[in-house]
């Protein structure tokens, strides 16, 4: 090596030298803020999205063919069980019931007439069954004649709002048309689907009698001014999606609930040594979350880890860290890997504390 490489080698050597020494100076200087997660017994809040349906909500078919001649409601109006709805010309169906009452009339004279001759041995017991068949005959007639002028008539069967009238005054329909629907807002319904791990920590939750808050956030962002409480849980798991259907009713007694709204379910759950960070002391690389754990050297180093729940200011982890170890609360965006840092160590429970009056 000649004379002029071996200088610019050493003075190489000592900008390298001295820029790490600037570096550690500038960390030395500068102390960060360090603390260590911390296991508690808490509770967490998670939103479901939730589907809305009425206590009762049935489709309004008619029952026969023929025009509408009364529309006796209206859309969005409220009933009560056994009010009129609809009307369906009844005269082709009362002309055939009274066909089918003229015909019984005469089957049942016919009956009485073989009877008589049948008690005096003029014509056989044989002769006076099948009379008594056709009178019964016929009265099943009449029967089902009178139950299709019933169904010209439609009425509630309990009560509710109106929804949509799909026809006119006059319309011509079908057997089986859809004329409306009916609903029974009084109560609701919200259906929302958990993983299989919440299922798991509802129901021991419920075995040991923990409390739980059931409350529903509304479409427009507010709170609904009713509490509700779970009624049932779905039989199976849904095995594309992982998730089985809980059912939680709600009072309504504003009708404010329409079937077929949505909103979020927002449930309490509990969690026992649950292993607690701030918020704060994460960082995130392309949906993933990060902390800087502080060795024994003072030395940084980034660690993947895993959130299980999220709440105020704070994650409850899954995986990633333990309670003893400790990581950088303060200045993350500051170090990098294998940075060797001062520090000045903050109490985990007053690190919350803290979070917790600038919350209030």
């Amino acid at each position: 090596m000649n004379k002029y490489a071996y200088s610019l080698s050493i003075l190489m050597l000592l900008h390298l030298t001295a820029c790490n020494h600037k570096q550690e100076e500038k960390h030395e200087a500068e102390k960060y803020m360090v603390t260590s997660p911390i296991i508690l017994d808490t509770a967490y809040t998670k939103e479901y999205v939730a589907q809305i349906q009425s206590f009762q909500n049935i489709e309004i078919r008619a029952m026969v063919k023929g025009y509408i001649s009364a529309i006796n409601v209206d859309e969005g109006q409220q009933v009560k069980t056994g009010q009129i709805l609809f009307r369906i010309m009844p005269k082709e169906y009362e002309a055939e019931l009274q066909k089918t009452q003229a015909e019984a009339k005469t089957a049942e004279l016919e009956m009485l007439n073989v009877k008589t001759l049948a008690d005096k041995n003029i014509v056989s017991q044989t002769e006076l069954s099948l009379a008594k068949a056709r009178y019964e005959k016929a009265k099943a007639e009449v029967a089902r004649a009178s139950l299709f002028v019933s169904f010209t008539i439609i009425k509630a069967p309990f009560d509710g709002v109106i929804d949509r009238i799909r026809f006119k005054l006059g319309s011509l329909i079908d057997e089986g048309t859809l004329l409306t629907s009916l609903s029974n807002n009084k109560e609701v319904y919200a259906y929302f689907n958990v993983t299989e791990a919440e299922y798991l920590n509802y129901k021991t939750q419920v075995q040991n009698k923990s409390e739980h808050d059931i409350h529903l956030l509304l479409a427009n962002g507010q709170p609904y001014n009713h509490t509700g409480e779970i009624v049932n849980i779905e039989g199976e798991f849904d095995n594309t999606t992982g998730n089985i259907a809980f059912r939680a009713k709600f009072p309504n007694p504003e009708l404010l609930l329409k079937h077929g709204e949505t909103g979020k379910i927002q449930l309490k759950t509990s969690i026992k040594n649950a292993l607690i960070i701030p918020q704060k002391a994460t960082y995130e690389i392309q949906d993933k979350k990060y902390v800087f754990v502080v060795d024994n050297n003072n030395v940084v180093h980034s660690r993947n880890i895993q959130v299980k729940a999220e709440m105020t200011d704070l994650y409850v982890i899954e995986s990633g860290i333990s309670e003893k170890e400790k990581i950088l609360l303060e200045g993350l965006q500051k170090v990098k890997d294998d940075d060797k840092i001062t520090y000045n160590y903050m109490q985990p429970a007053q690190v919350i504390s803290h979070l917790k009056l600038k919350a209030e």
